[in-house]
């Protein structure tokens, strides 16, 4: 076992969080992933400064190829950065040394005019590029399965649940089209926020001081007219270019709106996912059964009961659905700093952040799979729309009653009838024939037709041909890590 190997098993082998481990998106926010990613920040720095002039190309060059992260020790820049709370200190000397070791000359480049914060949060925008990237093309492999879904569905008639209980007639393609609109806004959210990520370039006090003094000095013998103006705003322009993110309006340390963004878009696609999570544990139980995960050989055994099979997927995908929301809501709180650098504001993003983006990541990815393999039981729907005889009808009854005797009367004659139903456990037909107000109104057969179930189901059909018709957000593939 390798060093880097036996150190992440000792740290988090994502033994209590299953939801994400082995998930794309592990990988993505590793540590060794969001030290590549920092280490990115400083090289694109040093090649955006050297496009301006400010930077020997050749030493930009030197920092590109030294800026790797298996050449640093994560554990020794872990402990490092005890010392000055944060991992970009250790990481400046950690990679001055390498392209130390190259050129001498070329040290005195890596991280010219820069702060710790400007790397660290241009290198967690990096790895939320990335990682938004996994997730919206897992969500478009939740929306697409379930808009096949929702189609063969279309007309599949259920019961719609309302508190726990009986309501009236639905369709599953309808359930089905609402699971897959939510993904879709939850796509369009992430699309949004993945587009607007923005580069960190403020230097040590957000005013960009120490870059605007070194490009002076530096620039000193070619462009000894250079102006502080410009040349800040062509610096952010090519770090932007640099990174393949976007410029910001202002240095952003103690502005924090890309996290709260952030928090907020992951938030929304983990209950989005949730509410199908929630839906599908609720239609696996074993009275209903009119849903099962994809089968797959050893998965949802039970440690004591042979016999069960757990919706593991959807327990997972729950999981992240009530964890997110609490982190995000940690990270919308770090809005609220102090002065142009805060003192542990900042530092307590860090964590809560990767949290969100693999609990959300691995939530993305289980979802297309429960989406890709749900098997429906049509047969077992109409077996449980049957469970109350027709009383999930009263509503087209009371509406069909209310033109001739009222429609408070309608109502309360019904809802005697379906007490006396229940009270008899005799069908709600038979029960109705004793009551001279709907026999005096109502022929036998035209009783029949409204009390049947599958001829309720209102505008479902339509609407799911309007929600499958409407336009999901394209997302972009995702980067190859």
């Amino acid at each position: 076992m390798t060093r880097r190997e036996a150190s992440d098993d000792r740290l988090d082998s994502g033994l209590l969080s299953p939801v994400r481990a082995g998930t794309p998106v592990e990988e993505a926010v590793c540590d060794h992933a969001w030290l590549q990613a920092m280490l990115d920040a400083e090289a694109a720095l040093a090649r955006a400064q050297a496009r301006l002039g400010t930077v020997p190309p050749a030493a930009a060059d030197t920092i590109t190829r030294a800026a790797r992260a298996e050449r640093l020790d994560l554990r020794a820049l872990a402990l490092a950065a005890r010392e000055s709370a944060n991992p970009v200190v250790g990481l400046v000397g950690a990679l001055s040394g390498i392209v130390a070791v190259e050129d001498p000359g070329c040290a005195e480049y890596v991280h010219r005019g820069a702060t710790s914060q400007d790397v660290l949060d241009t290198g967690a925008m990096l790895v939320c590029r990335r990682v938004l990237g996994l997730i919206g093309a897992d969500l478009v492999r939740v929306a697409d399965a379930l808009a096949v879904l929702a189609e063969r569905h279309r007309d599949t008639v259920m019961v719609g649940r309302t508190l726990c209980l009986h309501a009236v007639p639905t369709t599953f393609g309808l359930k089905v089209a609402g699971w897959r609109q939510l993904a879709v806004d939850a796509g369009a959210r992430i699309a949004a926020v993945r587009a607007c990520l923005p580069v960190s370039l403020g230097g040590a006090a957000g005013n960009l001081a120490g870059y605007l003094e070194y490009a002076r000095l530096d620039a000193h013998d070619t462009d000894p007219d250079l102006d502080p103006d410009t040349y800040q705003d062509r610096l952010v322009e090519a770090f932007a270019i640099e990174t393949g993110l976007v410029r910001p309006v202002l240095p952003w340390h103690s502005l924090r709106t890309p996290i709260a963004d952030l928090a907020a878009a992951l938030a929304f696609t983990t209950g989005a996912l949730g509410k199908l999570a929630a839906d599908v544990q609720v239609l696996t139980r074993t009275e209903i059964r009119e849903v099962a995960e994809p089968a797959v050989a050893g998965r949802g055994a039970s440690s004591a009961m042979p016999h069960k099979r757990n919706p593991v997927l959807a327990t997972l995908i729950r999981s992240a659905a009530l964890q997110v929301p609490g982190l995000a809501s940690g990270l919308t709180q770090c809005l609220v700093t102090e002065d142009e650098r805060s003192a542990g504001v900042w530092h307590a993003e860090w964590l809560l952040l990767r949290e969100c983006l693999r609990l959300t990541g691995g939530a993305a990815h289980t979802a297309a799979e429960l989406a890709e393999g749900l098997t429906v039981w049509p047969a077992r729907m109409r077996h449980n729309l049957a469970l109350t005889g027709s009383q999930v009808v009263t509503e087209r009854l009371a509406a069909a009653l209310a033109g001739r005797l009222g429609k408070t009367a309608a109502k309360a004659l019904l809802a005697e009838a379906s007490a006396t139903a229940d009270r008899q456990d005799r069908p709600l037909a038979l029960v109705l024939g004793d009551f001279p107000d709907i026999t005096a109104h109502f022929a036998p057969e035209a009783l029949r037709d409204l009390l049947d179930p599958t001829a309720y189901t209102g505008a479902a059909g339509a609407l799911v041909s309007r929600a499958l018709a409407a336009p999901a957000v394209p997302f972009d593939e995702p980067e190859v890590l």
